[in-house]
């Protein structure tokens, strides 16, 4: 390595987000708590489907997860803005903890039915309904403004190399040990770090963290402006959302790209894997989209001072469709996985990017509410796309669905295109 960028790196570090030590135990935990998520979605399809179960199973399981975790998102946005993300957050790791140990010891039974699987999943997506909205919002409480946007890029780029990590370790013991119970009970000692992590972070915004400064603002504010102001309203997420054009142009299309995106990564793609590569080759190209992810997120970092840094979102989704599209038709397992490649890339770049504009310009003091809006429209699709994903390639088959699946998404973000506020988005202000 160069002593130039030994010294950039040096320069990073000192005075960049991992300066923070309240940043650093975030991401390390959400490192660690990510390599167990993919372990686990490694085990939880080979588990179903090794056990006499079919793609209507797996997707019925996934749609008992998927329903909590919807309706419990913009109570978790609420609760974030009223008892803190950190506290939110640790609370629902430690009941996450002891759920996959009970879902461990099915695993271990092998008893894979609706009766015992369902409600343990439905919990499962409780405790992520409530802990990602404070995921997102936790981020002002520990950056200022100018390390926001590299802080976002590094976190996300902690999640993708767990995701990376993840399912090859989580491949890798499903295959050796020909059960699904090792890597269950990764991700239930992965619950126990995150919360370790989080239990150290402090539970006071970080000095000089966007959301100190604006706790002091808000002091300082006269009595008779803090008595009036309709953000602190428990309502306030709502009116600001239909006050919005653009967010709720953003929400519909959100709704209609993650129809199509859950069932092709979570039903479609495990199915084509089982009859196709294997329990290692699932481990591989889940792998893949998490190194292309890690990639797109770094890049996200380095495109944050781009005027255009707001519209790369749309063109990131329409890449990611046509790569979905043309999946299991270019070549196998390695065209699989190159297309996989370019699926993490585009989705980790486009969310990074979305998620710093969201946080810089929605109010702090409704940002969990806002953000539990618009990962519950976002996500609220999710338990029938698994669902109808699974009765699709029943009747269907496999592959066709993939062409169906990235086409939809290429229509979404296009439509939404045809919306000025859409495109206006994340116009850059115009100079003094």
């Amino acid at each position: 390595m160069s002593t130039a960028t030994t010294q950039r790196l040096t320069t990073a570090f000192r005075s960049g987000p991992l300066a923070v030590r309240s940043f650093q135990l975030l991401t390390g935990g959400q490192l660690a708590s990510t390599i167990g998520d993919y372990c686990y979605a490694v085990a939880l399809p080979w588990f179903v489907l090794s056990n006499h179960g079919s793609t209507v199973l797996l997707g019925t399981v996934l749609a008992c997860y998927g329903v909590p975790r919807t309706i419990l998102m913009p109570i978790g946005g609420v609760l974030t803005d009223k008892i803190g993300p950190r506290t939110l957050m640790l609370f629902a790791d430690v009941m996450r903890c002891a759920l996959v140990g009970v879902l461990t010891f099915l695993a271990a039974r092998h008893t894979a039915s609706i009766l015992t699987l369902g409600p343990t999943a439905a919990f499962i997506g409780a405790g992520e309904g409530l802990f990602l909205p404070a995921s997102f919002a936790i981020m002002p409480s520990l950056l200022d403004g100018s390390r926001l946007a590299a802080g976002n890029a590094l976190s996300s780029a902690a999640v993708q190399l767990g995701s990376l990590l993840g399912p090859a370790l989580g491949g890798a013991l499903v295959a050796t040990t020909g059960a699904s119970t090792a890597a269950m009970g990764v991700d239930a000692a992965s619950f126990a770090v995150s919360a370790l992590t989080l239990a150290l972070i402090p539970r006071r915004p970080v000095a000089g963290s966007m959301a100190a400064r604006s706790t002091r603002a808000a002091d300082s504010a006269p009595a008779s402006t803090a008595a009036t102001e309709p953000a602190g309203r428990p309502q306030g997420a709502l009116a600001y959302i239909r006050k919005s054009r653009a967010l709720q142009v953003i929400l519909i299309s959100a709704i209609v790209m993650n129809m199509a995106n859950g069932g092709m990564s979570q039903v479609a793609l495990p199915a084509l894997v089982h009859a196709r590569w294997g329990a290692g080759g699932y481990g591989i190209l889940l792998a893949c989209m998490a190194a292309g992810a890690v990639i797109g997120t770094l890049a996200a970092a380095r495109m944050s001072r781009l005027r255009a840094f707001g519209y790369i979102p749309s063109f990131g989704f329409i890449i990611e469709g046509a790569a979905i599209s043309l999946l299991p038709y270019i070549g196998g397992e390695t065209g699989a996985a190159i297309a996989l490649l370019l699926v993490g890339a585009c989705g980790g770049l486009s969310n990074v990017i979305f998620f710093t504009l969201a946080q810089r310009n929605i109010p702090p003091a409704i940002l969990g509410r806002v953000l539990g809006v618009l990962m519950t429209c976002g996500s609220g699709s999710y338990p029938l796309s698994v669902l109808v994903t699974g009765i699709l390639i029943r009747h269907l088959g496999t592959t066709p669905f993939f062409p169906i699946a990235g086409i939809l998404m290429i229509v979404a973000v296009i439509g939404g295109n045809t919306q000025r506020e859409f495109r206006d988005f994340a116009r850059p202000p115009e100079p003094a």
